[in-house]
């Protein structure tokens, strides 16, 4: 089964709480098991460059089932997947998107950006690690 509307909102509202405590305004997307948008959150002055970017972010992990940044180290220049991220309609391959699962099923992924690459991992981690502790 995948990812439920009220699973999406507690990593969305995770996600948006250790985003509040970095100090840092995000965009917020979860997706399905089919990458289909289930919550969204664009925190009050979040870039809206990064609306779209979150949304990539979240469907690239779900895509490959993947950490992006992990995919972005396989499409680096001489890499098994160099240019990868010309396919599917454009992906994301720097951290912030995660997948999510139940025990070994994969069952959505979140997808944030908004500030430091590093910043974007860790408020996607925070959701994530939330559903784990349910």
């Amino acid at each position: 089964m995948g990812i439920t509307l009220e699973q999406a909102e507690v990593a969305s509202q995770a996600a948006k709480q250790k985003a509040q405590e970095l100090g840092v305004k995000m965009n917020i997307a979860v997706v399905d098991t089919g990458a289909n948008l289930t919550s969204f959150v664009r925190m009050d002055g979040a870039w809206l460059g990064s609306v779209d970017i979150a949304m990539r972010k979240a469907r690239t992990a779900r895509y490959f089932d993947m950490p992006t940044g992990e995919l972005g180290k396989l499409s680096q220049p001489g890499g098994a997947l160099f240019n990868i991220e010309h396919s599917n309609g454009g992906l994301i391959t720097f951290p912030g998107g995660i997948p999510i699962l139940n025990g070994d099923e994969v069952i959505g992924a979140i997808g944030v950006s908004g500030s430091t690459v590093e910043n974007d991992h860790t408020v996607a981690q925070a959701g994530v690690d939330a559903l784990k502790n349910q």
